[in-house]
């Protein structure tokens, strides 16, 4: 790489977010270069798995339904102009007790923005969906136009159509250090090139704070264990199960019906283990927790898909500190851009914030209110 290479746009980090924002700016013609430390889609970051819930009344804040219901739109465009399966209409059930402070929010969230929701009680879900166990007390709120996103097929999509649009990916390639370049603008240092771009958007997900750590971000890379369960196709199949996710008493939990025969999909949202993202393994197994915490959901909530274990994956979440995203211009240098902190509810955000991230690249700011993501809002405390 020479210095008389120098790029519009560099991205580190091609995948979630990433891999979107290289996407929307090649399709907007100008020179972008994506930089991944592994070749994405892979299984070292937040993307793999298969499989991601998305949500439009949203029980995290109903700030974030405007970009919700862009991101579903986004999806679906993708999918009819690349050919990729990227959205299941399998519909989404939330439960878990009457007072649950998310649900009340997913119900807020629905009457505020005019979004089709289900209130059902606990007998009602038993009567329609006999997968699953719940007390007869307890509260439903049910999404019929939600549903799943499978998510290394978004990547492979999105990485096509920045490739197929110009864009220079390159892969398998750690950024060491990003600097000021005063002729122009951006000097960003790998182990065996130097790249130089106008702007640089970092989307390193766990890697973050490593990247930018005169910021002190406040993220914290946490383990996660994902797992599929053998379980009966009468019960447990899109055509008679939806997606799904628990919230009892702290206690979250999420999941999907046996999609491709993959067997029933559970994970938990909270809880997990603090880690330095470069020690990150696949060791599903490692902890008791791994597949205990998974089993003891299967065996309140859905007692005839706790079967046998199919697989057992691990995957990074980036908790910010109040599990709200972070998305903002470096404070003391705005040709750096940069969002992290998606605390694991971000995947289904991906498309818009690849439109977002290429907004602010391009014309300084985006169409759409990321105030609440501004990182002052953690200075301001």
């Amino acid at each position: 790489m020479t210095k008389e290479t120098v790029y519009d746009f560099a991205i580190i980090g091609a995948g979630t977010m990433g891999m979107a924002a290289g996407a929307f700016l090649a399709q907007k013609n100008v020179h972008t270069v994506m930089i991944d430390a592994f070749d994405p889609p892979h299984i070292n970051g937040s993307h793999h798995g298969d499989t991601r819930l998305i949500r439009h009344a949203y029980g995290e804040g109903r700030q974030y339904v405007t970009l919700v219901k862009r991101a579903q739109q986004l999806w679906e465009e993708l999918e009819k102009q690349t050919g990729y399966k990227i959205f299941e209409k399998t519909g989404v059930l939330g439960f878990g007790p009457g007072d649950s402070l998310f649900l009340a929010e997913t119900m807020a969230a629905a009457k505020k923005y005019d979004l089709p929701l289900e209130i059902l009680n606990g007998l009602e879900i038993k009567e329609r969906w006999p997968g699953f166990s719940v007390p007869d007390d307890f509260l439903g709120c049910f999404e019929s136009q939600s549903g799943v996103i499978y998510s290394e097929n978004a990547i492979q999509a999105y990485k096509e159509t920045a490739v197929e649009n110009g864009a220079t990916l390159v892969t398998n390639t750690a950024v060491q250090h990003i600097d000021a370049d005063d002729e122009h603008g951006v000097k960003v240092l790998t182990e065996d090139a130097t790249f130089y771009a106008k702007k640089v958007i970092i989307t390193a997900g766990a890697w973050a704070a490593k990247l930018l750590p005169d910021l002190n971000l406040p993220i914290q890379p946490t383990r996660k264990a994902i797992a599929w369960f053998e379980a009966p196709s009468t019960l447990y199949t899109p055509a008679n199960f939806p997606s799904f996710y628990v919230e009892d008493h702290g206690k979250k939990y999420y999941g999907f019906p046996d999609l491709n025969g993959a067997g029933l999909k559970i994970g938990r949202s909270d809880g997990g283990y603090p880690i330095d993202p470069d020690l990150h393994t696949q060791n599903f197994g490692y902890h008791e927790t791994d597949e205990g915490d998974l089993r003891a959901a299967l065996e309140t909530y859905m007692p005839d898909a706790n079967g046998k274990l199919n697989q057992g994956k691990t995957c990074l979440y980036t908790l910010s500190s109040d599990n709200d995203f972070i998305v903002d211009f470096h404070p003391e240098n705005n040709k750096v851009i940069f969002a992290c902190g998606f605390s694991g509810h971000g995947f289904k955000f991906g498309s818009v914030m690849g439109e977002v991230l290429s907004q602010m690249a391009v014309a300084g700011q985006s169409q759409y209110d990321i105030s609440i993501f501004s990182l002052e809002r953690f200075r301001t405390k």
